[in-house]
């Protein structure tokens, strides 16, 4: 199963790949491809809990290419049945054109960017089967409208699913990763 993680930079996705791992990597196979501009700092975050890691640099590029994955698979060589994130380079315009061979887009969203994000970023929140909801332990400091942002989303993907998590404090996050199972279960049936 493969899932290709994209959201804009400072949304939380490495904070949020790093709980998820803590948090399953004793009950399922995991393996991470961390895209980025530049430096493997993700990459060495990742490595920290004790998963394998593989950075892809892009340079220039805003985006990482089905080229660039397959070159990094063949470096990483992710165990059979195991769970593959793509941590994309943070960018909610360039990664949504391209199919990196993923089972599923996650767009993550986080409360601190503002509802309309979906609406100014169609084309992201369309490919993507779920949205994650990130730092929703920020709401009470927030003026942000979660209705809004979830109608503005199904205004440009009816069937996107959304998630209200918070990889700080553990919120949603037991519906994420029942979304994994689940996907993950569905995949290994060829469903």
């Amino acid at each position: 199963l493969t899932l290709n993680l994209v959201s804009s930079p400072g949304s939380g996705k490495t904070s949020l790949l790093t709980r998820t791992i803590d948090d399953l990597k004793n009950e399922l196979k995991l393996a991470v491809i961390e895209g980025d501009q530049q430096t493997s700092n993700d990459a060495e975050r990742i490595r920290a809990t004790g998963v394998k890691a593989l950075q892809v640099n892009t340079g220039k590029g805003c985006h990482l290419d089905g080229h660039m994955i397959g070159h990094a698979l063949d470096g990483l060589q992710p165990e059979d049945d195991s769970v593959l994130f793509i941590e994309n380079v943070g960018n909610l315009v360039c990664p949504a054109a391209f199919d990196l061979g993923e089972a599923h887009k996650v767009v993550i969203l986080s409360v601190t960017e503002g509802e309309d994000k979906p609406i100014k970023y169609p084309d992201m929140f369309h490919a993507a089967d779920l949205m994650l909801l990130n730092k929703v332990d920020l709401l009470p400091y927030l003026t942000f409208d979660v209705d809004r942002c979830i109608e503005y989303a199904r205004r440009v993907n009816r069937n996107i699913k959304v998630l209200k998590v918070s990889a700080t404090s553990g919120e949603g996050m037991d519906s994420w990763y029942q979304w994994i199972r689940a996907t993950r279960a569905l995949a290994a049936i060829g469903a």
